[in-house]
Protein backbone atom coordinates (compact mmCIF):
# COMPACT_ATOMS: atom_id res chain seq x y z
CA UNK A 1 0.00 0.00 0.00
CA UNK A 2 0.96 3.40 -0.17
CA UNK A 3 0.64 5.07 3.06
CA UNK A 4 0.70 8.76 4.11
CA UNK A 5 2.25 9.28 7.53
CA UNK A 6 2.52 12.51 9.32
CA UNK A 7 4.88 13.24 12.75
CA UNK A 8 6.60 10.30 11.02
CA UNK A 9 10.03 11.07 12.90
CA UNK A 10 7.51 11.47 16.50
CA UNK A 11 8.29 8.24 19.11
CA UNK A 12 5.59 6.51 17.45
CA UNK A 13 6.30 7.11 13.88
CA UNK A 14 10.34 6.51 14.18
CA UNK A 15 9.25 3.00 15.06
CA UNK A 16 6.38 2.12 12.84
CA UNK A 17 8.17 3.82 9.74
CA UNK A 18 10.98 1.31 9.59
CA UNK A 19 8.03 -1.28 9.83
CA UNK A 20 5.99 -0.67 6.96
CA UNK A 21 8.73 -0.25 4.77
CA UNK A 22 9.89 -3.67 5.34
CA UNK A 23 6.87 -5.00 4.96
CA UNK A 24 6.90 -3.31 1.36
CA UNK A 25 4.75 -0.55 1.67
CA UNK A 26 5.51 3.13 -0.05
CA UNK A 27 5.33 5.61 2.33
CA UNK A 28 5.37 9.29 2.10
CA UNK A 29 6.33 10.45 5.82
CA UNK A 30 5.69 13.95 6.90
CA UNK A 31 7.54 16.01 9.88
CA UNK A 32 8.92 18.95 11.21
CA UNK A 33 11.21 17.76 12.82
CA UNK A 34 11.13 20.33 16.09
CA UNK A 35 13.44 18.15 18.21
CA UNK A 36 15.60 18.04 15.44
CA UNK A 37 15.76 14.41 15.34
CA UNK A 38 17.52 12.26 12.67
CA UNK A 39 15.50 9.04 14.08
CA UNK A 40 14.58 8.49 10.24
CA UNK A 41 18.27 8.57 9.00
CA UNK A 42 18.47 4.32 9.03
CA UNK A 43 15.34 4.49 6.98
CA UNK A 44 16.53 6.61 3.99
CA UNK A 45 18.15 3.98 1.89
CA UNK A 46 14.49 2.71 1.15
CA UNK A 47 13.25 3.44 -2.39
CA UNK A 48 9.71 3.10 -1.28
CA UNK A 49 10.12 6.23 1.73
CA UNK A 50 9.41 9.53 0.60
CA UNK A 51 10.78 11.74 3.30
CA UNK A 52 9.32 15.50 3.65
CA UNK A 53 10.61 18.42 6.29
CA UNK A 54 6.96 20.03 6.41
CA UNK A 55 3.98 21.25 8.67
CA UNK A 56 0.74 18.62 8.65
CA UNK A 57 -1.46 21.59 9.11
CA UNK A 58 -0.12 22.83 5.53
CA UNK A 59 -3.17 22.64 3.54
CA UNK A 60 -2.31 22.22 0.15
CA UNK A 61 0.93 20.31 0.67
CA UNK A 62 -1.41 17.72 2.37
CA UNK A 63 -4.59 17.58 -0.37
CA UNK A 64 -1.08 16.83 -2.88
CA UNK A 65 -0.12 13.83 -0.71
CA UNK A 66 -3.96 12.87 0.36
CA UNK A 67 -4.38 12.33 -3.26
CA UNK A 68 -3.84 8.26 -3.82
CA UNK A 69 -3.02 7.36 -0.45
CA UNK A 70 -4.26 3.91 0.32
CA UNK A 71 -3.95 4.80 4.31
CA UNK A 72 -3.11 7.56 6.43
CA UNK A 73 -2.28 7.58 9.56
CA UNK A 74 -1.87 11.50 11.36
CA UNK A 75 0.48 10.65 13.99
CA UNK A 76 1.42 14.34 14.15
CA UNK A 77 0.53 16.04 17.74
CA UNK A 78 2.13 17.67 20.67
CA UNK A 79 1.70 14.69 22.97
CA UNK A 80 1.63 15.12 26.58
CA UNK A 81 -0.63 16.95 28.96
CA UNK A 82 2.33 19.90 29.72
CA UNK A 83 3.31 20.61 26.35
CA UNK A 84 -0.12 21.25 25.16
CA UNK A 85 -0.33 23.52 28.88
CA UNK A 86 2.40 25.26 27.25
CA UNK A 87 0.98 26.05 24.11
CA UNK A 88 -2.81 26.24 23.93
CA UNK A 89 -3.15 27.45 20.64
CA UNK A 90 -0.70 25.82 18.92
CA UNK A 91 -1.95 22.51 20.27
CA UNK A 92 -5.47 23.15 18.97
CA UNK A 93 -3.97 23.48 15.41
CA UNK A 94 -1.89 20.43 15.14
CA UNK A 95 -4.24 17.96 17.55
CA UNK A 96 -7.51 19.11 16.10
CA UNK A 97 -7.40 21.47 13.47
CA UNK A 98 -5.04 19.41 11.48
CA UNK A 99 -7.23 16.19 11.98
CA UNK A 100 -10.46 17.86 10.75
CA UNK A 101 -8.71 19.08 7.30
CA UNK A 102 -7.44 15.14 7.12
CA UNK A 103 -11.27 14.23 7.46
CA UNK A 104 -12.37 16.93 4.81
CA UNK A 105 -10.01 16.39 2.16
CA UNK A 106 -9.73 12.22 2.23
CA UNK A 107 -11.59 10.07 -0.43
CA UNK A 108 -14.40 7.36 -0.13
CA UNK A 109 -12.31 4.64 0.88
CA UNK A 110 -8.89 5.73 2.23
CA UNK A 111 -8.03 3.90 5.46
CA UNK A 112 -7.61 6.18 8.48
CA UNK A 113 -5.80 4.80 11.49
CA UNK A 114 -5.66 7.31 14.47
CA UNK A 115 -3.70 6.91 17.59
CA UNK A 116 -5.66 8.62 20.41
CA UNK A 117 -5.15 8.41 24.15
CA UNK A 118 -6.71 6.10 26.94
CA UNK A 119 -6.38 9.04 29.42
CA UNK A 120 -9.53 10.05 28.12
CA UNK A 121 -10.61 8.15 31.11
CA UNK A 122 -9.53 10.57 33.26
CA UNK A 123 -10.60 9.30 36.52
CA UNK A 124 -12.44 5.46 36.43
CA UNK A 125 -14.10 3.72 39.41
CA UNK A 126 -12.17 1.97 41.76
CA UNK A 127 -11.71 -1.67 40.56
CA UNK A 128 -13.79 -1.13 37.33
CA UNK A 129 -12.18 -1.54 34.27
CA UNK A 130 -12.62 1.01 31.28
CA UNK A 131 -13.97 -0.38 28.08
CA UNK A 132 -14.24 1.67 25.02
CA UNK A 133 -18.07 2.01 25.99
CA UNK A 134 -17.30 3.96 29.42
CA UNK A 135 -18.17 7.58 29.77
CA UNK A 136 -15.08 9.81 28.73
CA UNK A 137 -14.07 12.29 30.96
CA UNK A 138 -10.76 14.18 29.92
CA UNK A 139 -8.88 16.06 32.39
CA UNK A 140 -6.53 17.46 30.54
CA UNK A 141 -6.40 20.39 26.95
CA UNK A 142 -4.43 17.51 25.78
CA UNK A 143 -7.04 14.89 26.43
CA UNK A 144 -9.46 16.63 25.79
CA UNK A 145 -8.33 17.76 22.10
CA UNK A 146 -7.25 14.01 21.11
CA UNK A 147 -10.82 12.82 22.25
CA UNK A 148 -12.17 15.80 20.03
CA UNK A 149 -10.03 14.34 16.87
CA UNK A 150 -11.15 10.98 17.67
CA UNK A 151 -15.25 12.03 17.47
CA UNK A 152 -14.58 13.87 14.17
CA UNK A 153 -12.96 10.35 12.81
CA UNK A 154 -15.41 8.13 14.24
CA UNK A 155 -18.44 10.22 12.74
CA UNK A 156 -17.29 9.51 9.21
CA UNK A 157 -17.71 5.53 10.44
CA UNK A 158 -15.08 4.58 8.50
CA UNK A 159 -11.48 4.67 10.36
CA UNK A 160 -10.16 3.14 13.74
CA UNK A 161 -9.19 4.98 16.98
CA UNK A 162 -6.32 3.22 18.96
CA UNK A 163 -7.01 4.13 22.62
CA UNK A 164 -3.48 3.82 23.44
CA UNK A 165 -2.30 3.01 27.27
CA UNK A 166 1.05 5.30 28.40
CA UNK A 167 3.44 3.95 26.26
CA UNK A 168 7.02 3.03 26.90
CA UNK A 169 10.72 1.47 25.15
CA UNK A 170 13.44 2.54 23.13
CA UNK A 171 12.52 4.29 20.02
CA UNK A 172 15.27 6.38 18.09
CA UNK A 173 13.05 9.44 18.83
CA UNK A 174 13.18 8.84 22.06
CA UNK A 175 11.36 9.91 24.77
CA UNK A 176 12.03 9.89 29.01
CA UNK A 177 9.04 12.23 29.73
CA UNK A 178 6.61 9.24 29.59
CA UNK A 179 5.86 7.48 32.97
CA UNK A 180 7.71 4.23 32.66
CA UNK A 181 10.67 5.70 30.94
CA UNK A 182 10.90 8.14 33.55
CA UNK A 183 11.19 6.14 36.12
CA UNK A 184 13.62 3.82 34.99
CA UNK A 185 16.02 6.81 33.93
CA UNK A 186 15.42 7.93 37.78
CA UNK A 187 16.19 4.22 38.95
CA UNK A 188 19.32 3.89 36.73
CA UNK A 189 20.77 7.31 37.36
CA UNK A 190 19.64 8.68 40.59
CA UNK A 191 18.65 5.41 42.14
CA UNK A 192 15.90 6.85 44.26
CA UNK A 193 12.41 8.22 43.38
CA UNK A 194 10.00 10.69 45.47
CA UNK A 195 6.23 9.79 44.43
CA UNK A 196 3.05 11.33 44.57
CA UNK A 197 0.08 9.68 45.29
CA UNK A 198 1.42 6.29 44.65
CA UNK A 199 -2.21 4.59 44.26
CA UNK A 200 -2.75 6.18 41.34
CA UNK A 201 -3.28 3.51 38.60
CA UNK A 202 -3.06 3.43 34.71
CA UNK A 203 -2.04 0.97 32.01
CA UNK A 204 0.90 0.50 29.58
CA UNK A 205 1.75 -0.96 26.25
CA UNK A 206 5.59 -0.80 24.57
CA UNK A 207 6.19 1.01 21.62
CA UNK A 208 6.71 -1.64 19.63
CA UNK A 209 3.98 -3.25 20.24
CA UNK A 210 2.39 -0.10 18.77
CA UNK A 211 3.70 -0.31 15.86
CA UNK A 212 2.50 -3.99 16.35
CA UNK A 213 -1.33 -2.74 16.22
CA UNK A 214 -1.11 -0.16 13.38
CA UNK A 215 -0.22 -3.34 11.29
CA UNK A 216 -2.52 -5.34 12.45
CA UNK A 217 -5.33 -2.77 12.02
CA UNK A 218 -4.07 -2.27 8.02
CA UNK A 219 -4.17 -5.74 7.87
CA UNK A 220 -7.54 -6.59 8.91
CA UNK A 221 -9.16 -2.73 8.66
CA UNK A 222 -12.64 -3.70 6.63
CA UNK A 223 -13.62 -5.85 9.57
CA UNK A 224 -12.16 -3.71 12.71
CA UNK A 225 -13.39 -0.16 11.10
CA UNK A 226 -15.97 1.76 12.77
CA UNK A 227 -14.79 2.32 16.13
CA UNK A 228 -12.23 2.78 19.02
CA UNK A 229 -9.93 0.17 20.77
CA UNK A 230 -7.80 0.31 23.71
CA UNK A 231 -4.66 -0.79 23.44
CA UNK A 232 -2.71 -1.77 26.29
CA UNK A 233 -0.88 -4.94 28.10
CA UNK A 234 -3.87 -6.28 30.12
CA UNK A 235 -1.59 -7.86 33.21
CA UNK A 236 -0.01 -4.06 33.64
CA UNK A 237 -3.18 -2.00 34.79
CA UNK A 238 -0.70 -1.06 37.97
CA UNK A 239 -0.23 1.97 40.10
CA UNK A 240 2.64 3.94 40.72
CA UNK A 241 4.16 1.80 43.59
CA UNK A 242 3.69 -1.49 42.09
CA UNK A 243 5.48 -0.18 38.95
CA UNK A 244 8.31 1.07 41.36
CA UNK A 245 8.58 -2.69 42.13
CA UNK A 246 8.75 -3.74 39.16
CA UNK A 247 11.50 -1.39 38.30
CA UNK A 248 13.13 -2.78 41.49
CA UNK A 249 13.01 -6.39 40.46
CA UNK A 250 15.54 -5.37 38.28
CA UNK A 251 17.69 -2.43 39.87
CA UNK A 252 17.67 -3.87 43.29
CA UNK A 253 19.40 -0.81 45.48
CA UNK A 254 16.71 1.38 43.51
CA UNK A 255 15.03 2.79 46.78
CA UNK A 256 11.69 5.06 46.64
CA UNK A 257 8.95 6.68 48.71
CA UNK A 258 6.07 7.95 48.78
CA UNK A 259 5.53 11.90 50.14
CA UNK A 260 3.31 12.89 52.39
CA UNK A 261 2.74 16.37 51.12
CA UNK A 262 2.67 17.36 47.65
CA UNK A 263 0.91 15.71 44.69
CA UNK A 264 0.48 15.05 41.55
CA UNK A 265 -0.64 17.72 38.52
CA UNK A 266 -1.25 14.16 36.27
CA UNK A 267 -4.35 13.48 37.84
CA UNK A 268 -5.79 9.95 36.10
CA UNK A 269 -5.88 7.04 37.65
CA UNK A 270 -8.07 4.38 36.16
CA UNK A 271 -7.87 0.34 34.70
CA UNK A 272 -8.60 -0.09 31.58
CA UNK A 273 -9.79 -3.21 29.43
CA UNK A 274 -7.98 -4.61 26.58
CA UNK A 275 -10.49 -6.99 25.54
CA UNK A 276 -11.72 -5.66 22.80
CA UNK A 277 -8.41 -5.14 20.55
CA UNK A 278 -7.76 -8.85 21.85
CA UNK A 279 -11.01 -10.45 20.21
CA UNK A 280 -10.08 -9.25 17.10
CA UNK A 281 -6.51 -11.10 17.09
CA UNK A 282 -4.23 -8.75 18.37
CA UNK A 283 -1.80 -9.36 21.48
CA UNK A 284 1.11 -7.72 23.01
CA UNK A 285 4.54 -9.42 22.58
CA UNK A 286 6.51 -7.13 24.47
CA UNK A 287 6.70 -7.63 28.85
CA UNK A 288 6.69 -4.49 31.24
CA UNK A 289 9.59 -6.37 32.69
CA UNK A 290 11.60 -6.99 28.77
CA UNK A 291 10.37 -2.97 28.34
CA UNK A 292 12.54 -2.48 31.83
CA UNK A 293 15.22 -4.35 30.78
CA UNK A 294 15.20 -2.71 27.87
CA UNK A 295 15.65 0.59 29.00
CA UNK A 296 18.15 -0.14 31.72
CA UNK A 297 20.62 -1.10 28.56
CA UNK A 298 19.24 1.79 26.75
CA UNK A 299 20.03 4.47 29.50
CA UNK A 300 23.55 3.62 28.91
CA UNK A 301 24.18 5.66 26.55
CA UNK A 302 21.92 8.87 27.72
CA UNK A 303 22.60 10.60 30.26
CA UNK A 304 20.73 13.94 29.95
CA UNK A 305 17.03 14.36 30.22
CA UNK A 306 17.25 16.19 26.04
CA UNK A 307 14.70 13.10 25.14
CA UNK A 308 11.74 15.00 26.18
CA UNK A 309 8.42 16.88 24.97
CA UNK A 310 8.90 19.16 27.94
Amino acid sequence: MKILVTGAAGYIGSVLVPELLREGHEVIAIDNFMYNQTSLLDSCHYDQLTLLRADARDRELMSKYIKGADAIFPLACLTGAPLCSKDPHEARTVNLDAIKMVADLRSKGQKIIFPTTNSGYGVGQKGIHCTEETPLNPISLYGKLKLEAEKILLDTGDCITLRLATVFGVSPRMRIDLLVNDFVYRAVTDRYLVLFQAHFKRNYIHIRDVAGVFMHCLKHYDEMKGGPYNVGLSDANLNKRELCEEIKKQIPDFYFVESEIGEDPDKRDYIVSNEKIERSGFKPRVSLSAGISELIKGYQSIRKNQFSNI
